[in-house]
């Protein structure tokens, strides 16, 4: 009797631990221990494929290479500190190739002003320079595959702190080149600190031109 009865007894336990794993989201399934199992990692489903990562290149080696860029840029790209150099440096799509282009900021070191910018387009094993523009202040981004140049606008008594205005200008891949998308010009008020004319300053306008 002793042994049926611890039987019985074991059967029952075992219907109530069914009836707890299976009771709608309570009992054994939500309450019992942490689970030590390694976490799932995610994976790309079939046939999607994971991004390939941006190639990274040497800018300054690029900038010393490339025939495009002036005399005065290579003399004066320099280290700031150490092996630091005032290069700037952006990976995307630009010009509808398979890979990634380059655009490369230089700038000064103690103010860290514009003084070129340039566009790389991979051909084969080497880097072919696209677009180029050198003047103070420029400076160009990538948004959405477009090329957005900013360069600013100085009248001949500005100092280099406070332009007049600035040029923003979109640049869009056609073909084989690039060409002007969208233009817009901000006049910037002459107003500082609030001691010019109240009635005479004006707010920056912005003149979109192109499309």
């Amino acid at each position: 009797m002793a042994a049926s009865g611890t039987a019985v007894a074991g059967v029952a336990a075992v219907g109530l631990f069914v009836v707890a794993c299976n009771a709608g989201g309570t009992g054994a399934r939500d309450a019992g221990p942490a689970r030590t199992d390694p976490v799932a990692r995610a994976t790309p489903s079939v046939g999607e494929a994971a991004p390939p990562a941006a190639k990274r290149v040497d800018p300054v080696a690029l900038l010393r290479r490339d025939p495009k860029v002036s005399e005065t840029v290579k003399r004066d790209l320099k280290p700031c500190v150490r092996d630091e150099y005032p290069v700037d440096t952006s990976y995307g799509k630009l010009t509808g190739g398979p890979a990634n282009d380059v655009v490369v900021n230089v700038m000064t070191c103690g103010d860290a002003v514009g003084v070129g910018t340039y566009v790389y387009r991979e051909n084969g094993d080497a880097y072919q320079n696209v677009f180029a523009a050198e003047a103070p202040a420029v400076y160009a981004e990538i948004d959405r595959g477009d090329l957005v140049l900013t360069k600013p606008v100085y009248a001949a008594d500005d100092p280099m702190a406070y332009p007049s205005g600035e040029e923003v200008i979109t640049y869009r891949w056609t073909g084989s080149r690039f060409t002007v998308r969208d233009q817009v010009h901000n006049d910037f008020s002459r107003a500082v600190g609030g001691d010019g004319d109240v009635d005479g300053s004006q707010p920056a306008t912005t003149v979109p031109s192109g499309d």
